[in-house]
């Protein structure tokens, strides 16, 4: 699944991106960008805070230096660079020129939920605009019987700004489940639902349209 979205629900089609973010990003890494290029696009000079939430990040690219350090002891250090967590919030900030900061949020697959926390909080503390960046993708199979659970590919972005018509609330799951929230947040934000819920694995996530 891949796409973008505005504050207001509007789907974006994915927008190409520059050379200068095409280089050395993963597949995943790639749509992820594209879906912040397309709901940046046609806003020149905004500069929201940026809170990047996965579960993984771009393991692809860890993975490559793990069997890099096993095999000859030595890393690139342009990959390890771009290994960290928060890798492309930092390549998004400097190609933008974006100087509010940003945020990593990983929390298993309650990641997604979080990450709205988290922009929930930024803007009860006064930042204007939020664009959480989300993606995720299954580990490679080297880590298939450690992964804790398959997940399908996602990447999405939301403008997200106080007063909008979405509520959320979370408690604490019973039972661990295995649902993101950002399937659930998608089929509302698309129209099918005014009401959807994820069963996280320790948090359940609620959404609901008000007025």
């Amino acid at each position: 699944m891949g796409g973008a979205m505005a504050s207001g629900g509007e789907i974006h089609a994915a927008l190409p991106l520059p050379a200068s973010l095409r280089r050395r990003i993963t597949p995943i890494g790639r749509k992820a960008l594209e879906a912040a290029w397309a709901v940046l696009a046609g806003r020149p000079g905004l500069e929201p805070r940026i809170i990047l939430s996965s579960r993984h990040g771009e393991y692809a690219r860890t993975l490559g230096l793990l069997s890099s350090l096993a095999e000859s002891g030595e890393v690139s250090p342009a990959e390890f660079s771009l290994a960290v967590h928060h890798g492309l919030a930092g390549l998004l900030s400097i190609v933008t020129g974006n100087r509010a900061g940003h945020t990593a949020v990983a929390a298993g697959i309650d990641s997604f939920g979080a990450a709205l926390w988290e922009a929930a909080a930024c803007l009860a503390d006064g930042d204007g605009t939020i664009l959480l960046l989300h993606f995720d993708e299954a580990l490679p199979e080297f880590y298939g019987q450690v992964g804790g659970g398959s997940e399908p590919a996602q990447a999405l972005a939301l403008l997200l700004s106080a007063g909008e018509g979405i509520h959320l609330d979370w408690r604490k799951a019973e039972v661990a489940g295995t649902e993101s929230a950002a399937g659930a947040l998608l089929d509302l934000l698309a129209g099918g639902t005014d009401r959807a819920s994820a069963a996280g694995e320790r948090m359940i996530w609620s959404f609901r349209r008000v007025a």
